[in-house]
């Protein structure tokens, strides 16, 4: 199958990531609470994030709900599409937009008081 320790590695990642989603849940973290916490980043109104359009600050809003949807919640890009009523595509630029947003500002989902 490969090198033990390239699979050790993955799997160890596997299991971090699975504790991660595990953790998130139990704390109450679902797509109603990280849009509230988007919102809230951003002084916007939450439901803003599930309209239509292409306004600067409500599409990196949107980028930093799917991401920390997708990459922390676990959530598929189908949901997430179904919910904003965007296209799966649309879903995939919006959280690489967001994991770039992530990084330049260094947003946290949790942050150290949680």
């Amino acid at each position: 199958m490969g090198d033990s320790d390239f699979v050790l590695t993955v799997l160890s990642q596997a299991n971090e990531q699975f504790e991660r989603r595990y953790e998130l849940k139990r704390l109450g973290y679902d797509m109603s609470r990280v849009a509230d916490m988007v919102a809230r980043t951003y002084s916007i109104d939450k439901d803003d994030l599930f309209l239509q359009g292409r306004q600067r600050l409500r599409s990196d809003a949107r980028g930093l709900f799917c991401y920390w949807c997708f990459a922390e919640l676990g959530l598929s890009l189908t949901d997430l599409a179904r919910k904003l009523e965007m296209t799966v595509s649309g879903v995939g630029y919006a959280v690489r937009r967001g994991e770039k947003i992530v990084k330049h500002h260094q947003y946290r989902l949790i942050d150290q008081n949680s």
